[in-house]
């Protein structure tokens, strides 16, 4: 697995927690904002760096604005 920046790993224990906080599964999250679970995966470990473009995706998914996503990040 490769390294990743302490950005990536906190943001993607932010999604993870507000995900899990709203009781949806990768795939259920993935498929309200249009992405893959092997990506939202990759993202939640902290291993694939998401544009602002699938953040606002996954903010909207949450239903939550994109400031609220990255809050603490």
């Amino acid at each position: 697995m490769p390294a990743s920046d302490p950005v990536l790993r906190t943001l993607g224990l932010r999604l993870r927690q507000l995900r899990e906080a709203r009781g949806l599964t990768q795939e259920q999250l993935g498929e309200k904002a249009e992405l893959d679970q092997t990506y939202l995966s990759g993202v939640e470990r902290g291993i694939r760096n998401p544009s602002v473009v699938v953040l606002s995706r996954l903010a909207k998914g949450l239903k939550l604005s994109l400031s609220e996503l990255v809050e603490g990040v």
